[in-house]
């Protein structure tokens, strides 16, 4: 499953609904880093439904957001105005090209997008845009499945009806992204990761899976609507308490543009 195959467009209305976005502690830990502070200028990449853009723009960060999707950015107002958030701006475009100024930005955000981007080219985009001794932020927030677990079962229905969806049986590490950045000549790199146990409702997890790529971002409408009635059946059958509780993985990377001197 490539790229061009999957479109969160078609996604919009789940994604903003059942997608949590990442916990209140990935904003906690990056604030004591000095990530996400008031008057910062950050820019999110990938941005989605804005989660990751409207915690710092919470926080006092202007905050420029971007997404090769107009319908999720369109969602992302949406939530933007139903809270009162009004320092983010959004914009269409890509990773690879933002088409924003050179050396402006503090930090550069991008959160549970960056395996979708051509890293070489997102990576020479970021550098440009960034300003000297700027931040990048990556990171991913990921269900864990184990062994008979409510993941490791959806994983295996979404498996049934999209074969060649790649993204399954992840533990939630990422060291080649790492590898990445120390290749591209970033400094100070940092990582840490936390785990999760995340709630949903029955229904809060059946859109929340349709709101992700081997899903309704790939499959037709007719495969989903299938998907989702054998899904409801299996959870209630299954695992039938509600709400469920769902381990899930942040795992975070900061890394320096370049290292400063703090004697000076």
């Amino acid at each position: 499953m490539t790229n061009n195959q999957v479109d969160f467009g078609k996604t919009a209305l789940d994604y903003r609904k059942h997608r949590q976005g990442f916990p209140e502690e990935f904003f906690i830990r990056l604030k004591k880093l000095g990530i996400g502070v008031k008057g910062q200028k950050i820019l999110d990449l990938g941005t989605g439904t804005g989660t990751v853009a409207r915690g710092f723009a919470l926080a006092g960060s202007e905050v420029r957001a971007l997404d090769p999707s107009e319908n999720l950015i369109a969602q992302a107002k949406i939530i933007d105005q139903e809270l009162g958030v009004t320092n983010t701006s959004y914009f269409i475009g890509t990773a690879e090209n933002t088409q924003q100024p050179d050396c402006f930005f503090d930090v550069v955000a991008a959160g549970q997008c960056w395996h979708w981007f051509d890293a070489q080219k997102a990576i020479n985009e970021i550098k440009r845009i960034l300003k000297p001794a700027g931040k990048l932020v990556v990171a991913h927030y990921d269900w864990i499945p184990a062994k008979n677990n409510i993941a490791d079962l959806t994983e295996a229905l979404i498996l049934k009806y999209n074969p060649e969806w790649q993204l399954k049986g992840s533990n939630g590490f990422y060291s080649r992204w790492v590898d990445q950045l120390v290749d591209a000549d970033f400094v100070n790199i940092e990582t840490c990761s936390f785990d999760v146990m995340a709630t949903y409702t029955h229904e809060a997890w059946r859109g929340r899976i349709r709101a992700s790529a081997g899903v309704a971002a790939s499959l037709s409408p007719e495969k989903v609507e299938k998907f989702d009635a054998e899904f409801s059946a299996v959870l209630k059958e299954k695992f039938p308490l509600d709400p469920l509780r769902i381990l899930h993985r942040c795992f975070m990377i900061v890394a320096n543009l370049e290292s400063v001197d703090i004697t000076e």
